[in-house]
């Protein structure tokens, strides 16, 4: 869409990684303020993640890649999304200027709903109060949005990176409204699982800066073209059988046989079972294996 072509909009500005029940609930907000001043409900984000612009090396942990945040974003009811490049002349703008450059007088927005501890412009130096005070200036307005809680915990992008890395998917589900996702071709490995009676999926995530999960033992559904598996997956160095420095995902479909290299899967996280461990023989793990199959079919 045209800049010239959007009508006044009520919107709110973040990168909305992972678009948990937090960002759904600060933009339902947006949705409802717009329809009740009769405006167009507008998303502003960004293309890349603006600390990889701004810190060199950075290397971020991302909840969703840019395709999967548009999906996710559309489902929502905005009106409109822009995704803005973050660029280093866009950082040098302080907020007023980007208020005033980009908000106003680019997106034509009229309203901003923002929360009081979200800070944007150069160096983050400015607050709410200003963010009020420079709107005044410009013929806008910005309104407070209620912040989210569930269950006492404050919902945040960082929150559910924390839960993931503990291996807490069930309660990164609830933050999230959704299974966690991972998205990968299947690599060829070195075909140890088919010797214990569990032929594994060896997964090579697309993108490299999405996070992945503690090591461990996941109850999983595998999404394979139009059909769904369910399956138990592992992420971890394989300390039984050769105690890998280099991390694996491997993944078995439960009640499948069939290829699978060169495949696209969609695996989403359901529960963790248990911990990487390192077992006395390949015999106590092929046990070991059995007693998850059977946790993760259930």
């Amino acid at each position: 869409m045209e800049d010239g072509e959007l009508s006044l909009a009520v919107a709110t500005i973040g990168f909305f990684d992972g678009v948990h029940c937090g960002h759904r609930f600060l933009i339902e907000q947006v949705c409802r303020e717009a329809k009740g001043r009769e405006l167009s409900s507008m998303l502003v984000t960004f293309t890349e993640h603006p600390r990889m612009v701004m810190r060199t090396g950075y290397q971020p942990r991302l909840l969703s890649t840019f395709d999967e945040k548009c999906r996710l974003l559309a489902d929502t009811g905005v009106d409109v999304c822009v995704a803005l490049p973050f660029t280093r002349e866009l950082a040098t703008l302080s907020a007023r200027d980007f208020m005033q450059q980009v908000l106003r007088d680019r997106l034509h927005v009229r309203v901003l709903v923002i929360g009081y501890d979200h800070r944007f412009g150069h160096n983050r130096a400015e607050g709410f109060d200003d963010y009020v005070r420079y709107a005044k200036e410009l013929g806008m307005e910005v309104v407070r949005a209620e912040a989210c809680r569930l269950e006492e915990m404050h919902v945040s992008s960082s929150a559910v990176r924390a839960l993931l890395e503990e291996g807490k998917v069930d309660v990164a589900t609830r933050c999230l409204g959704y299974n966690y996702s991972l998205c990968g071709r299947v690599a060829t490995g070195q075909q140890i699982g088919r010797t214990l009676g569990f032929p594994t999926a060896n997964l090579q995530v697309c993108d490299g800066w999405k996070l992945v999960p503690a090591d461990g033992v996941y109850a999983v559904r595998v999404h394979v073209g139009d059909h769904t598996y369910k399956g138990m997956l592992n992420i971890g160095c394989r300390p039984t059988i050769d105690d890998d420095v280099h991390r694996t995902i491997e993944v078995h479909l439960l009640q499948f046989d069939g290829d699978l290299y060169g495949e696209h899967l969609r695996i989403e996280f359901v529960r963790r079972i248990r911990g990487e461990q390192k077992f006395s023989s390949r015999e106590e793990l092929a046990r070991q294996l059995q007693l998850d199959a059977e946790i993760a079919s259930e």
